[in-house]
Order: C-alpha cells, then structure tokens, then sequence
C-alpha cells in the first residue's frame, strides 16, 4: 500500500513540475528580474515573445521609455535609438481574463490593436484602463501575458531613471538601460 501511496505522489509531483508554467531572467547593466510566463491564457503571445527570446534578438536592446508610476518599456530599440526589425505583427490577445496589474508584462503596440511585435511593458500600478474591456478597437486593451516572481526592486530601480528626449522619442533614460539579454529560467521558481 504505501508503494501505491509513493508512486501516486511521485506521479502527482512529476504532472506539477510538467505544468509549470514558463519562466524568464531578464538581465540588464541595472540587475536581473525574473518574468512567469502564462501560456496557457496567452498562448500566440508567449509563442511569439519566445521566439524573440530564443533567437536572442532581445541582447542589446534597451528600455527605451520610462515613465515613473505608470511602466518600463522596451525590447524594439539599440542604445543609438535604432529601431530593430522585428517578425510580423501578432494577433492582440488581450481578452484573455488578465489584467495590467503592477509586476504584470504587457506587449507594447501601435493604435491598430493587433501590431504587437518585439516591445513589451512592464506595469508599476494597476493599469486599469489599459485592460481589455471590448472587442472594439478602441477598447480592445493590452495583452498581458506575465508578471515579475522576482527582482521587481531592479524593476523599480530602473522606473526611477531620469529620463529626457531623444529626437521624437520622449520618456528615454539619460543613462541606456541595456537588455544584456533574456534567458530561459534553468532553474524555475
């Protein structure tokens, strides 16, 4: 009987580690955070930023805008405020049941609710009114698909960045906050 018990823990534990969800260490020159990713609620979204992640397109990238109390932005542009070219657009997977709460990761996108590419934001508030509320353009939202599980202090170190204009660019931080690159978690959580 209790070799019944041992393989049904034993089998409970594996189906546990096989569900976990995904998991990422952002590595930046200001420190490391580590991103839980949600595929099952995002699955085209995740699909997509790992692509970007396994490629290691992310290397090099900044966090190009900056808004205390509100988001980091970043993962389209190179310290010279070059933008680098990115896949196609993916489908907005915003009505996913997620919200833009502080910790969660969001992509970035244009006014057309599906151009979401590279670009990613990471919320520092609850962002209430950047949550999915309808289908229609206008209020379609922005697809979270993750939250900080640790290192939200380098997150809200690089929040605090004084920050100016670059060219067109505004919210961009004096100092370049450099992606030194985004790794798949060996070592989960």
């Amino acid at each position: 009987m209790r070799q019944l018990y041992a393989l049904l823990l034993l089998s409970m534990l594996s189906t546990s580690a096989l569900a976990a969800n995904p998991q990422v260490v952002v590595d930046t020159n200001h420190g490391s955070f580590v991103i839980e990713l949600y595929p099952e609620k995002a699955p085209k979204t995740v699909a997509n930023f790992m692509q970007y992640v396994n490629t290691s397109f992310y290397k090099g990238t900044i966090f190009h805008r900056v808004i205390n109390r509100f988001m980091i932005q970043g993962g389209g542009f190179t310290p010279d405020m070059a933008e680098k070219d990115t896949r196609a657009p993916i489908i907005n997977e915003a009505g996913n049941g997620l919200t833009n709460d502080i910790g969660t990761i969001a992509m970035a996108r244009t006014s057309d609710p599906n151009s979401a590419t590279s670009q990613f934001f990471i919320n520092l508030e609850n962002n209430q009114f950047l949550n999915y509320q309808s289908p229609d353009p206008e209020l379609i939202g922005y697809c979270v698909f993750g939250r900080v599980l640790k290192g939200m202090d380098v997150v809200r170190e690089i929040a605090s960045s004084r920050t100016g204009n670059v060219g067109p660019y505004s919210d961009v931080p004096k100092e370049s906050i450099v992606i030194n690159g985004i790794t798949v978690n060996k070592a989960p959580l």
